[in-house]
């Protein structure tokens, strides 16, 4: 099954990049060689892989010339995704460059995320998925994030429809037999909601339609990415800075773009994370589990 097959390429892939973050090293080169190992497995990133670090939740990719360093004491969430002809798998980890105080947050996602799982079967609802992963969190003395979820996937589509909250938000929605969800809590020592910080340099295409300029750019990234996230790094690698920025900026304005902010924790939190896919059966299927 596709689906598994990428799930086993993004476990391997993520496996092969925590490894990889350590003080010192730039994050550039870890989204490179992330990068290099997805295709080097005969698959494609399913979006531009994240580092995000301490109270910084998600989005984060560094540009070429980022010039910025693990350091220790950071707490570092590595979140990638793979696709096999638009099949996706997406998984993270968080990563401790410090000492024993952020370990117990790791924990409360982790171990959120272990409870949950077997939950993915017909029938169960996602409030009552949302409720555990709040109950867990709480539990450890820390807030899950309300305004971040999982997600419901389907072929090139990362953000499907339907969400898995993580608090109790009552959705009474039921999981029906083959869905495929990313299952990903997040915990934070904040107030557990992010707010919008500066461009992540991430889009999404929306639409698509004539344009007078920009139609070169605009045709590369239906026919590269379709509706799955992209940085604008990659574009840049083909067309150069001006085409792109220009490209982008045009785009962006006519609607057929959506350009993602980094995601920061509102009251300066530390944000851990935890997540695999799993497709919904009687015994739930984790694609991305090692």
């Amino acid at each position: 099954m596709t689906y598994e097959k990428a799930g086993k390429i993004a476990a391997e892939t993520l496996q092969f990049g925590r490894k990889l973050v350590q003080e010192g090293v730039l994050l550039s080169d870890v989204t490179r060689q992330v990068e290099d190992k997805i295709k080097a497995l005969n698959a494609k990133p399913a979006f531009p892989p994240q580092i995000s670090i301490n109270n910084i939740a998600a989005h984060y990719y560094p540009d070429e010339d980022d010039e910025l360093k693990f350091e220790r004491g950071d707490l570092v969430k590595l979140d990638l995704g793979v696709h096999i002809d638009g099949y996706i798998a997406d998984n993270a980890v968080t990563i401790n460059l410090g000492g024993d105080e952020n370990l117990s947050l790791i924990k409360a996602s982790k171990d959120a995320l272990r409870e949950i799982l077997p939950m993915f079967k017909p029938g169960t609802t996602l409030g009552e998925i949302g409720r555990v992963v709040e109950e867990i969190i709480n539990g450890y003395g820390f807030s899950p994030i309300k305004n971040l979820s999982g997600h419901e996937i389907k072929p090139y589509q990362l953000h499907a429809g339907l969400t898995v909250p993580n608090f109790d938000n009552g959705d009474k929605t039921e999981l029906q037999d083959g869905q495929v969800f990313a299952v990903e809590p997040f915990a934070t020592t904040g107030n557990g909601y992010v707010k919008d910080g500066r461009p992540s340099g991430i889009y999404r295409l929306v639409d698509s339609r004539n344009v007078r300029s920009g139609r070169e750019v605009l045709q590369f990234i239906m026919d590269e990415y379709q509706t799955l996230p992209f940085h604008r790094r990659w574009v840049l690698r083909k067309f150069g800075e001006f085409k792109t920025n220009f490209a982008l900026r045009i785009l962006e304005h006519e609607e057929l773009l959506h350009s993602y902010a980094q995601l920061m924790e509102r009251s300066n939190g530390i944000v851990s994370q935890a997540e695999h896919t799993v497709i919904v059966k009687d015994k739930p299927i984790i694609t991305t589990k090692i």
